[in-house]
């Protein structure tokens, strides 16, 4: 078993797939970026593009839609990244957003997950971005598995799962009119063991909270929910201090952690082939309701 787990006879496939890719969109979109947020997939995307471009500076600067609730961790390697690569980097901010009217809250401690997507298209509209390379995979999630990897958006940044293009034999159709843009998913066929065997193998450095670490959290949901200024316990939920990891961050008052002995990526690589739950449905508060469903956030411009 833990050998089918670490020997993937695809993995070069899928490696050399996603660099075809990245290279497509460098040649035949007017301005395409890279969207970065510190997480793991795409740290492995980031390392994809280093792969398809070095030793040249990347054809597209990376992206980072920051909520302004983020793990400090992620936000740190975020910005030791980009200075040790010396690419550049456009933050859209929801903070930013929220100031400006175009975000209403109703209080600070609201999750700010949902409304990344008002953000992110006043940010494509802004620098009139054609082209956003993500690290999202089919595997995460129902309504992603839906998505082709030229993801066509229309004139408001909407997604039609109905209406979308072909993609056979490698072909994508990457034209659009006016005001039109297009997501692109390099990754979208790896699976969450395909990213950690590919971080093993690469040697991919990572924010520390993805691996085993001391934290204080209670229980919600069946979810273990972290003790942030953000996220505080309620009245009869009682805080434990337990061994945990991230499987994916993201906001921090919608990512919640496992419990986890895995200090490496090989020991996460064996606990996740254990796992029955998806990435997400173990980890995140705001996929368990219909009200912020993966799906309605993504016809509404979401990643």
């Amino acid at each position: 078993m833990q050998n089918e787990i670490l020997n993937s006879d695809y993995l070069e496939y899928l490696e050399n797939e996603a660099i075809f890719i990245l290279r497509e969109v460098a040649a035949t979109a007017s301005r395409p970026a890279l969207l970065f947020s510190g997480g793991k997939d795409s740290i492995v995307l980031l390392r994809l593009a280093e792969k398809a471009f070095r030793p040249m500076q990347f054809p597209f600067p990376l992206v980072h839609i920051d909520t302004g609730h983020n793990f400090p961790e992620v936000i740190s390697f975020r910005n030791e990244k980009v200075i040790e690569l010396q690419e550049k980097l456009i933050i859209g901010s929801v903070e930013e957003s929220i100031l400006k009217g175009s975000i209403l809250l109703k209080k600070e401690t609201d999750s700010r997950n949902a409304f990344q997507s008002i953000t992110l298209l006043e940010t494509i509209e802004k620098f009139e971005f054609d082209a956003l390379m993500g690290g999202a995979r089919r595997d995460e999630e129902k309504a992603r598995a839906k998505e082709r990897i030229f993801s066509f958006r229309d004139e408001f940044g909407q997604w039609d799962p109905k209406n979308q293009r072909p993609e056979l034999w490698d072909l994508y159709n990457a034209h659009l009119e006016k005001g039109e843009h297009m997501r692109v998913f390099p990754i979208s066929n790896w699976t969450e063991l395909d990213i950690w065997h590919y971080i093993m193998l690469e040697d991919l450095k990572l924010p520390s909270i993805y691996y085993s670490h001391k934290r204080d959290v209670y229980s919600k949901n069946g979810l273990l929910v972290p003790v942030t200024k953000f996220t505080q316990p309620l009245r009869g939920e009682v805080v434990q201090t337990k061994n945990v990891r991230f499987r994916t961050v993201g906001d921090i008052t919608c990512t919640c952690p496992v419990e986890s002995k895995a200090k490496n990526p090989k020991e996460v690589l064996l606990e996740t082939a254990s796992s029955e739950l998806s990435e997400r449905g173990e980890t995140r508060l705001d996929d368990l309701t219909n009200e912020a469903s993966m799906e309605r956030r993504k016809k509404e411009g979401y990643f």
